[in-house]
């Protein structure tokens, strides 16, 4: 039997065990080279277990600047050797992520046409590219060659190409994209087993991330098309990682937690079944939980697999495994470890905020001087707080005025789609008793008389429209189990988040009829950074709900409210028998404390309260402060 955590072997080489940690797109570097973050982000990974770490996928040519941190390989050198010397004592493998986004980049940074093997438009940016001729041709496939090199000079293990969603190689392989009528028309892969033959002269290990399904049957790859591809690819690649989409499915490579874990195990488990052993395959796929992955390998669906996002969210995913351990929970959100935006975040996890930022911010482990300390409120915040100082030795007392621990990430877990909260908090306080917090539900705090910190929340916030006798529930108290009139229902969301979008799924779903109130032009706008905001208004539409869009509540009635376009002042009526609102909620103030947390400082997201409550609690670990 395959053990995740136990040994393996790849090309010859050791592995310490069968996980990977997957090539994404960090915006670590310092402008395009790897930087001391990157080196900290990966050693982390390295230093929990995983057996192999891909760096972030490289440029192998300066006519790709897909984004403006995105890594080139000329300049990547000195950062590759840095992660090799961090990486190494740890036993782990690493490799460099090479490839050439193609059309599916971006002209703004490079400032010149973008690459492609047809003039096929972009569906995502609509630009037109440039159809490459032999020279430029002849320029990629020296730029796989010298990236390569390049990578074995600075000790790199080997390299991984990419011809997934977002790769050159993919829409040379596409019928989607390749249009030509000269061989790389005729035969589509021609030019990805030229650059892997080109990348093999190196030697070291060669890997594959092949996009097997761009979910486009009238032209683009289908499963039994990449099936004798990966077929006949298989004698040039040491490892082969099936994925999933193309541009005309933005999503389907990284989806979000309304995707259950490990989509692509059939795909992958045909690809391995067509490769017949002589190359190994990695499963990928939201594969976030040990049992999944470990099934995967009980029945022979991979070799190896891909957890790239389960070590975000813990690096010391591997170790704890293999201890016995509980990990801490992806919740599959992508509210922070997707980072290709307009807003060019770093990566970081909504669960560990420390992700990210290996090199600023003090491990939460240590040990102090006890102290007892009292953490008001038990949410995500209170329960960070305490875990921290638990873990640092503190005697710690946790109250919470409910009857129960986990405060905004349970109601979280109760909007539509939203459930994988729930096991955030479930760890949370699984590791709060496991320290031996001292637990008091139920129980008001009125004044503190000890260091403490306040995590006591947030409170129903402002609402900017005017009532007449009509029926409005605060989302929280809907989510609570507050019982509602018979009726139409309206959805007010002046935020734009997944609350209003997964509370009007969820009512739909039980048969009412439901509509949202956007003053925005597309229901549900903070979704584009979660990847989810096509999804997410297709769910909406299939589920019968009506999309008040580019429009202000004003006023609720006994039985309608009343809206206005945003743009012309036009009034109109809907049908309402009761408001869901769904807005910006204000800081509980009814305590007062120098150390505070979370929403009690200002509403935000998950992590904002964790990151918060981790910070309260490395305050009140240093040793004399006073409080």
């Amino acid at each position: 039997m395959s053990t995740l955590t136990g040994p393996a072997e790849l090309a010859g080489r050791a592995l310490t065990s069968r996980v990977l940690f997957g090539p994404h797109e960090t915006n670590l570097a310092h402008g395009r080279a790897f930087s001391d973050r990157h080196v900290a982000y990966y050693a982390r990974r390295a230093a929990g277990g995983a057996g192999i770490v891909v760096t972030e996928t490289a440029s192998v040519h300066d006519s790709d600047w897909p984004y403006e941190r995105a890594p080139l390989a000329a300049l990547s050198g000195t950062g590759w050797r840095s992660t090799v010397d961090a990486c190494r004592p740890h036993g782990t493998i690493v490799l460099a992520g090479l490839g050439h986004s193609g059309s599916q980049g971006s002209s703004a940074f490079g400032q010149s046409a973008l690459w492609a093997p047809s003039r096929v438009p972009d569906v995502a940016s609509r630009e037109l590219p440039m159809e490459m001729e032999q020279p430029e041709i002849d320029a990629l496939v020296a730029g796989f060659r010298e990236a390569a090199a390049l990578a074995a000079e600075s000790g790199m293990d080997g390299v991984e190409i990419d011809a997934g969603q977002y790769s050159l190689l993919r829409q040379f392989s596409s019928g989607l994209t390749n249009q030509r009528g000269d061989e790389y028309g005729s035969d589509k892969s021609m030019l990805l087993r030229v650059v892997l033959n080109a990348v093999r002269e190196s030697g070291g290990i060669v890997g594959l991330r092949l996009s097997c399904d761009e979910l486009a049957p009238w032209a683009g790859l289908t499963p039994e098309q990449a099936a004798v591809l990966a077929r006949d690819l298989a004698e040039l690649v040491d490892y082969l990682v099936p994925v999933r989409g193309s541009a005309m499915s933005a999503s389907a490579t990284k989806p979000d937690l309304h995707v259950e874990p490990g989509f692509n195990l059939e795909l992958c488990r045909r690809i391995t079944e067509a490769v017949e052993g002589r190359t190994l395959t990695v499963l990928q796929g939201s594969v976030v939980e040990p049992e999944l992955a470990q099934q995967a390998l009980d029945d022979g669906v991979a070799s190896l697999v891909e957890m790239t996002r389960a070590q975000i969210a813990d690096p010391d995913l591997v170790v704890k495994v293999r201890d016995g351990a509980a990990p801490r929970p992806c919740v599959l959100s992508n509210q922070k470890c997707r980072v290709r935006d307009n807003r060019n975040p770093i990566v970081s996890c909504i669960g560990e905020p420390r992700s990210g930022h290996e090199t600023e911010d003090p491990a939460p482990e240590g040990a102090d001087s006890p102290r007892d300390v009292l953490v008001v409120g038990g949410g995500p915040a209170g329960l960070e707080a305490a875990r921290v100082l638990a873990m640092r030795g503190h005697r710690v007392e946790l109250r919470e005025r409910s009857d129960s621990l986990g405060g905004m990430l349970r109601v979280a877990a109760k909007v539509g789609g939203r459930g994988r909260f729930g096991k955030l908090a479930d760890w949370l306080e699984s590791e709060v008793r496991r320290l031996g917090v001292r637990i008091s539900t139920g129980a008001e705090v009125t004044e503190l008389g000890r260091p403490s910190i306040v995590a006591t929340g947030s409170v129903a916030g402002p609402r900017n429209y005017t009532v007449h006798n009509g029926t409005v529930v605060d989302v929280v108290e809907l989510l609570g189990g507050a019982a509602l009139p018979d009726g139409p229902v309206v959805v007010a969301d002046p935020v734009g988040d997944f609350v209003g979008v997964g509370v009007a799924e969820l009512l739909a779903s039980q048969g009412r009829h439901t509509a949202i109130v956007s003053q925005d032009q597309v229901i549900g706008t903070q979704l584009a950074l979660t990847g989810d905001l096509a999804d997410a208004n297709t769910r909406l539409q299939q589920a019968g709900v009506t999309l008040a869009k580019r429009s202000l509540l004003r006023e609720v009635h006994a039985d309608h409210v009343v809206l206005e376009d945003s743009l012309t002042a036009e009034r109109r009526e809907l049908p309402c028998a009761v408001l869901i609102h769904c807005g910006h909620r204000l800081p509980d103030e009814t305590l007062a404390g120098p150390v505070r947390a979370g929403d009690c400082v200002a509403p935000r997201t998950v992590h904002e309260a964790i990151l918060e409550g981790r910070r309260a609690a490395m305050v009140l670990s240093v040793e004399g402060v006073k409080v």
